[in-house]
């Protein structure tokens, strides 16, 4: 696993995909947002676009409907089903792409879930504070380049990202950050 330097490209690939699922998806999507390391400019990150789906709500069936018919594989473990996000457990589906397909994760959560503000949280915050995102950028690198394997990559970044968010919500609360409109 490699965690490489931003490209711009990152942000045309999103558009891309996100067209591509507004289009599949119609009144389902209350919004697409480019989430995630690769939508902080300037932020190293994995080579793989993390987009987030937001719904009213989280219609299992209806969701993996739409997405089979673009070709699009809901993702099977349970940590793409369920996940906390400060401390409160919330729904979620994660699609993976057509096979040979751009490399990406489509997050689908409720628009009014704190999973979904998580998202925007973090990528907001990187955006605007350049020492943080300094910090995690190289914090990850080394994290990657030690620990080679995905899953425990993953498990040893999680309470970094509690510190992480920690301050993203202290920026929050100092700037009166609110996100975009978090839907019905």
């Amino acid at each position: 696993m490699a965690v490489i330097d931003y490209r711009s490209s990152w942000a045309t690939e999103f558009d891309a995909l996100a067209t591509r699922l507004g289009t599949a998806l119609g009144d389902d999507a209350f919004a697409i947002d480019h989430v995630g390391s690769t939508s902080v400019p300037g932020l190293p990150a994995k080579d793989c676009i993390d987009v987030q789906v937001r719904v009213a709500v989280l219609d299992p069936a209806r969701i993996v409907s739409r997405f089979s018919a673009i070709g699009f594989r809901c993702r099977p473990e349970p940590w793409n089903r369920s996940e906390v996000s400060a401390g409160t457990a919330y729904r979620k589906l994660v699609f993976a792409p057509p096979v040979g397909a751009r490399t990406c994760n489509v997050h689908v959560r409720e628009s009014r879930a704190g999973n979904a503000r998580y998202a925007l949280l973090f990528r907001d915050f990187l955006r605007a504070d350049d020492g943080a995102r300094q910090a995690w950028g190289a914090f990850k690198q080394r994290l990657a380049a030690s620990v080679p394997d995905l899953l425990d990559y993953g498990q040893i970044k999680a309470p970094a990202t509690e510190i992480l968010m920690a301050a993203a919500e202290r920026w929050a609360t100092e700037t009166d950050w609110r996100g975009v409109h978090f839907g019905p």
